[in-house]
């Protein structure tokens, strides 16, 4: 016993025990490897996509002459199919319009039958660059997402953009002019390309085996 210090042994503090270097504990970042920035506060999770939302076109790799990365192209015959559904989709609401536009026409109903004639024109017009802001985007009209095709670019896989997928909109009539040779081109040409896709530099891929 000391004299000059009281004996009371619950008067002394314990010591807080030391946390070993490089451990995680609350409030310190755990211990990234060397060149990697720490990392703080819970990990963030990837917004979910909304229900039914349109999906996103996925990037492919490719090299020139080779399709590197790139899945299969699509033959003439998913390309026809995907085509007579844009068909439907496009006009088989335009001409169910006008067609009751004409059957209930005349004196009485003209009025009537110019409305949904107009309405018939508003969805053809709405719906034809709707397709084309799809393509140009995703890569996918809808008859191309139906199917499993999509149209992108012959350089380096990635969607046209809604400028070029207009011009090749347009580009479609040098398919057409020549007793539509150009749509039949896909049939034996090495890259199954119309005229169009040669003209544009794009290619339409098969998805989905």
């Amino acid at each position: 016993m000391s004299f000059g210090e009281p004996n009371n042994p619950y008067g002394q503090q314990p010591q807080q025990p030391q946390q070993p270097q490089g451990q995680p504990g609350y409030g310190y970042p755990q211990q990234a490897p060397q060149g990697v920035p720490p990392q703080y506060g819970y990990p963030q999770q990837q917004p979910a996509q909304p229900y039914g939302a349109y999906p996103q076109a996925p990037q492919y790799s490719q090299a020139p002459m080779g399709y590197g990365g790139m899945p299969p192209l699509a033959h003439w015959g998913w390309r026809v199919l995907s085509r007579l559904i844009d068909s439907a989709v496009l006009l088989g609401p335009f001409y169910l319009l006008s067609g009751i536009g004409a059957a209930i026409g005349g004196s009485e109903g003209s009025a009537a039958a110019t409305v949904l004639g107009l309405i018939g024109f508003l969805y053809l017009v709405f719906m034809f660059f709707f397709q084309i802001y799809k393509e140009g985007a995703t890569g996918q009209t809808i008859g191309k997402r139906a199917v499993g095709t999509r149209t992108l670019r012959e350089s380096d896989g990635r969607p046209l953009g809604f400028g070029m997928a207009f011009v090749r909109q347009l580009a479609h009539f040098l398919d057409g002019i020549a007793c539509y040779i150009g749509y039949l081109w896909p049939i034996w040409d090495s890259k199954k390309q119309t005229f169009a896709d040669k003209v544009c530099s794009t290619l339409v891929i098969k998805e989905n085996g």
